[in-house]
């Protein structure tokens, strides 16, 4: 990717994340790769980087462990490795052991169905595999602590056995003569020690001729001397050669362990870097949750659509202050390829436009960035910024003079594939000259399809804006009322520089204010104002528009309840019913089972008896087995319309009652009463029934009726 100029990401501080991922790096490879961090310009390279760090970030969310404890930084070691007659020593070789054992782990830890779930990050050890052979190699030779093992060598062996040997000869006869001289009271407190790698008595001082021995040396107070006794310089010379011996074993072990592994040199280079890798990975996830950085969407096409982006160096200034950070959204796309944003000083104009910038540099490093996940970047090759004085001392250009030499570079090397960001365009010269240089420019930058980010204060360039195709207005929104930004972005309207408004509310003389407005031209004047105006009026909208839609999702809720409620009701009713239906078949597979029955136990009487009369009697019983439910069902009418006109009343039976007969359910009037018998006329036809088998009934009125 191409800059303008060379200090374009120290001015959109891509510097600062740079150092806040080498702290979080540990291996001097992750450390000097975030130092050195690349901002690609192709979709494959930064897609597969924004992947690798996304899968790690998930990983750590789901608390997964991956192999990568080891931080080894075996620069050194592996080059003298692959150096022909170098040696290296045990701790190195534990440290190379290491590398290889960090490496299998990884290799185990990707099985296939990891492979499958973490593609990116298992892409990191796809071109290589893993070698058992320097493990094993390692392990013949050494310890887990780096020393040579005894069976390295049959040599080694044998040198050592008679090390053993010597030594237990040595340290019986040293014992000996120890106790010995410390009978007659030559020995001093500290009894022995070893000077120059051999085993000494320590003396008297004054003692020390009564001692025949080498002297080896006298202690700082000259109070005690060391002396190698005479029976054991021949012991301790030959275990001394022993150890040269052994020392020369060793050497050569290491001498060819070193150069049969340095075939895998290359290999364990390769691991080195792997290892190196997935740290800065780690390091790229550490830095997004700090961040709360997310995946966003990645497009081949130049364009930048941000959904709650915060500028990540805020953020976390913001964090530590325990303030909040407000987001901004932003679109620049075919159609609206240049966005002009206005309003107050200090209203958030160039924090808004770094965090573009910034975002976009981070994108292309492959870093998660601090905005919502549908949030889409494009790709860019070049990225040119003009943000601040830049004023030339050493070429004697003046503040405009350096602005627009600036813009001419801007102009001439401009394409399709160029994201701009001006802070102030047309600032440093007079305003109206400005402007239209300002005007010029712009338009020239919409001709070459470039994109980018202006702030400015300029009334013709808010008006150019709006009238301009592929160039759009924004505004910083502002609280007159209390003075102070609102640092949020206004899409799709110019913002008013709150000159006068500002001025008046500090308490400046009312007669100054009165005088700088008539010098302004009235048209610029009433233009700032309707500014002004149409801001606050559009958030006084926004705020009814939130109401509207909290009040529209609370209606919303409460029809979902409702409908919840109702489609409850509706299945109760669905259950009863069927449990309703359920009954009456029940009662009826009841009623046919036992018609069953006794129809079966009729045929089986037939087929027993030859009377006839008994016969008779069986076909009798049928025939009120098989009609009687034509007879209850023909008694369940003339009791349903009976019960339709008249309702029961009950009391004393007395002569002139309208009364029901319970067995044929049929309604008559009570004409005489005799003992415990009533004649009752029903119809033309006067019977008697019993009184018991009578019930008071009363006709029931035209309004029971009707309801």
């Amino acid at each position: 990717m191409k800059f303008f100029p060379e200090s374009a990401l120290v001015q959109l501080e891509f510097d600062k994340v740079k150092a806040l991922l080498v702290e979080h790096c540990k291996s001097v490879y992750a450390k000097e790769k975030a130092g050195d961090l690349r901002i690609h310009t192709r979709k494959e390279f930064i897609e597969l980087e924004l992947q690798q760090s996304h899968e790690y970030k998930l990983l750590v969310q789901h608390a997964q462990y991956f192999p990568n404890d080891h931080t080894l930084n075996l620069s050194k070691e592996l080059r003298l490795l692959g150096i022909p007659g170098a040696v290296l020593a045990g701790e190195q070789f534990v440290a190379i052991r290491k590398l290889a054992e960090s490496l299998q782990s990884i290799f185990r830890w990707f099985d296939n169905d990891r492979r499958l779930a973490y593609p990116a990050l298992g892409k990191v050890i796809a071109e290589t595999y893993f070698e058992k052979a320097v493990l094993e190699m390692i392990d013949e030779v050494l310890d887990e602590s780096g020393n040579v093992k005894d069976n390295a060598s049959e040599a080694l062996a044998s040198i050592r056995l008679n090390l053993y040997k010597r030594r237990n000869e040595l340290r019986r006869l040293f014992d000996r003569i120890v106790q010995k001289l410390t009978k007659a009271g030559y020995v001093a407190d500290i009894e022995e020690s070893f000077l120059n790698g051999r085993r000494v008595v320590a003396v008297f001082a004054e003692q020390k001729r009564q001692v025949k021995g080498i002297l080896h040396g006298e202690s700082d107070t000259r109070k005690t001397a060391f002396i190698e006794p005479e029976e054991t310089i021949e012991l301790n010379n030959e275990i001394y050669a022993l150890e040269n011996e052994e020392s020369r074993e060793i050497y050569r072990i290491l001498r060819e362990l070193t150069a049969n592994l340095s075939v895998y040199a290359p290999l364990l280079k390769v691991y080195h870097e792997i290892l190196g890798e997935y740290d800065f990975i780690r390091g790229k996830e550490k830095l997004a949750v700090d961040m709360n950085g997310n995946y966003p969407l990645l497009n081949e096409k130049a364009h930048i659509h941000l959904v709650q982006a915060s500028h990540p160096l805020l953020y976390l200034y913001n964090l530590r202050a325990k303030k909040p950070t407000i987001p901004v959204d932003l679109s620049l796309n075919e159609k609206d390829r240049i966005l002009v944003i206005s309003g107050p000083n200090a209203g958030g104009k160039t924090v808004t436009l770094k965090t573009a910038g910034l975002l976009q540099l981070m994108v292309q490093s492959g870093l998660l960035v601090p905005a919502h996940p549908t949030s889409e970047f494009g790709i860019f090759k070049q990225i040119m910024i003009h943000i601040g004085d830049t004023q030339s001392l050493e070429f004697e250009l003046s503040t405009y003079s350096s602005h627009l030499k600036n813009m001419k570079y801007l102009i001439e090397n401009a394409n399709g594939k160029t994201l701009f960001f001006i802070d102030e365009l047309g600032s440093g010269s007079d305003p109206n000259l400005g402007g239209a240089f300002a005007e010029v420019i712009l338009e020239e930058l919409t001709r070459k399809h470039a994109m980018g980010i202006v702030t400015t204060h300029y009334l013709n360039l808010k008006v150019m804006a709006n009238k301009t195709p592929g160039i759009v207005n924004g505004a910083m929104a502002f609280d007159e009322k209390n003075l102070l930004p609102m640092y949020k972005l206004i899409i799709g309207k110019p913002g008013s520089s709150y000159t006068f408004s500002i001025a008046e509310r500090i308490g400046l003389d009312p007669a100054l204010i009165a005088r700088a407005r008539k010098l302004v031209d009235e048209e610029h004047f009433r233009l700032d104002k309707l500014l002004n105006r149409t801001e606050q009026d559009l958030r006084e909208i926004e705020k009814k528009e939130k109401e509207l839609h909290k009040l529209i999702k609370e209606n919303e809720r409460l029809k979902k309840d409702m409908e919840t409620l109702m489609d409850k009701e509706k299945h109760h009713q669905q259950v009863e019913l069927l449990k309703h239906q359920n009954r009456i078949t029940e009662d009826r597979i009841a009623y046919l089972k036992d018609m069953e029955r006794k129809l079966r136990q009729i045929v089986f009487d037939w087929r027993k008896t030859e009377s006839q009369e008994d016969k008779k009697e069986l076909i009798r019983q049928m025939q009120v087995l098989l009609f009687k439910q034509n007879q209850q069902q023909a008694n369940e009418k003339v009791k349903k319309k009976v019960g339709s006109k008249y309702e029961e009343v009950g009391g004393d039976i007395v002569i002139g009652n309208k009364v029901l007969m319970k067995k044929n359910h049929q309604v008559g009037e009570v004409k005489e009463i005799r003992g415990k018998k009533a004649v009752v006329q029903l119809g033309l036809m006067p019977i008697t029934v019993d009184l018991k088998d009578l019930i008071v009934v009363t006709e029931k009125s035209v309004d029971k009726l009707t309801s």
